[in-house]
């Protein structure tokens, strides 16, 4: 699948109404499923996944992983977008907190949230979703938004039912 995921292409940081977002997202889902089907390398799996999502999801402007490379830190891995901060101590921040907590962080203004790194000042939300494989977190699922609320629970939900589908059949 070289043409990448097929959907309709939209200027970057739009922000459709939710209910388009998830109807794009559901669309994209079971493409993205079929090119990481089988693949066991995580680096290609996350860098593959963060270029599909950052078509899928146009209003990212920061699309990508975060790698636990030691007890309670984050170090940036595959991603779409700006610079990223390069690591993230788990106690810092809202990629922090979805390590720490192992839960994910739905931040729709993260101005207002406390100790918030901000690696872009463009970006104002935020959904940090934590990447599981066995009982061991490996990394973590970033998406940042230039818009307040520029992501939902439900977004939430059918990107943790992705993470959760295949994060345990990688070599971490």
């Amino acid at each position: 699948m070289s043409e990448g995921i097929l959907l309709e292409k939209l200027p970057r940081g739009t922000l459709l109404p939710e209910a388009e977002r998830l109807a794009r997202l559901e669309t994209a889902l079971p493409q993205i499923r079929a090119v990481l089907e089988g693949e066991t390398d995580p680096v290609a799996a996350q860098a593959t996944l963060a270029c599909l999502l950052w078509e899928t999801l146009v209003q990212c402007n920061w699309c990508g992983f975060y790698r636990v490379v030691a007890p309670g830190l984050l170090a940036v891995g595959p991603y779409q977008g700006s610079l990223g901060c390069l690591r993230i101590p788990f106690h810092k921040g809202v990629c922090g907190a979805a390590a720490r907590t192992r839960q994910t962080q739905l931040v729709p203004d993260v101005h207002a949230f406390p100790g918030h790194i901000a690696c872009d000042d463009a970006s104002r939300s935020e959904l940090v979703i934590p990447v599981i494989a066995g009982d061991e977190l490996q990394a973590v699922l970033d998406l940042d938004s230039t818009h307040l609320g520029g992501f939902s629970a439900g977004e939430a939900a059918l990107l943790q039912s992705l993470l959760g589908g295949w994060s345990g059949e990688l070599d971490w």
